[in-house]
């Protein structure tokens, strides 16, 4: 009995050891393959001048920019609002109904396909705010868009914070709010920035929101500010990968134009990875 019993579990590690060096290795291929390919066209000139004959030549500046502005209005629109909401869920409506509605409407809301989101922003902030298609309104929907993964990251890593922190807090005389952002949040950023990684990097890839509130298929000048149009990394390897007259021909642009996004995600995501560590080592539990 007891041979059979180590022989299944050794069986059922053996599966998961499997399924998880097939991640791996599919992960490694498609690194590799986007790597091999798009290392001969990168290049100083591709990374800082403007793109010229329809995208063909030229570099990516413009994308690159463009990408960069959308990430830092997504990170400081859905952060704050997000943490704010987690808090109040976990720290006041936890119990309540209303609390259990939030978190349902979180948990769906974070499957909503992002067309819906486009459609919803062209709607809101293109057409009825009258904000047009611009960089502005595409940072808002795409906020929008990761506010629920944010919202529920942050309500877990905060709902994970021992209840006993609380309680010292309080003995020693602290208020409610003293005790939230003196002893609460700063336990729970670790896991807040995990939920910061991968709202970034969910907004990063992102193509049909932005065709729907404002990219640009080629520009010959950076964004003058928020309401102007732009070019965004995602759109311009979808362009380049289906409605360039050469697919061919534009191949080795549309690899490193998929390398250069991500090694902008990685850098954003490896500064978080360094906070959350740093918080993680200074605040154990």
């Amino acid at each position: 009995m007891m041979l059979n019993r180590k022989a299944t579990e050794v069986a059922v590690f053996t599966m998961f050891r499997g399924c998880a060096l097939l991640v791996v290795l599919a992960l490694v291929v498609l690194l590799g393959y986007i790597v091999t390919g798009g290392l001969e066209r990168l290049s100083i000139e591709f990374l800082t001048e403007m793109p010229r004959r329809a995208n063909t030549q030229g570099g990516i500046l413009p994308a690159i920019v463009g990408t960069f502005y959308l990430m830092l209005i997504v990170l400081g629109i859905s952060v704050p609002i997000g943490v704010m909401s987690a808090v109040y869920l976990v720290e006041y409506e936890q119990s309540s109904w209303m609390g259990r509605v939030f978190k349902l409407a979180a948990y769906n809301l974070a499957g909503v396909p992002s067309i819906v989101y486009g459609l919803l922003g062209l709607g809101i902030f293109v057409a009825y705010l009258g904000l047009g298609f611009s960089l502005i309104s595409a940072g808002l929907t795409l906020s929008i868009m990761t506010l629920p993964l944010m919202i529920s990251s942050a309500r877990e890593a905060i709902a994970a914070v021992p209840s006993t922190v609380r309680e010292a807090s309080y003995a020693l005389g602290a208020t409610k709010w003293q005790t939230i952002w003196h002893h609460v949040l700063p336990y729970a950023l670790p896991g807040i920035f995990t939920g910061i990684i991968l709202s970034v990097s969910r907004a990063a890839g992102e193509t049909a929101p932005l065709m729907l509130t404002g990219v640009a298929m080629s520009l010959q000048r950076l964004p003058d500010s928020f309401f102007d149009s732009f070019m965004a990394l995602p759109y311009h390897v979808f362009y380049m990968a289906t409605q360039s007259s050469d697919l061919l021909a534009t191949r080795p642009i549309q690899y490193a134009t998929a390398l250069v996004l991500l090694l902008l995600v990685l850098g954003m995501n490896l500064i978080a990875i360094v906070l959350r560590k740093r918080y993680r080592d200074k605040y154990r539990w």
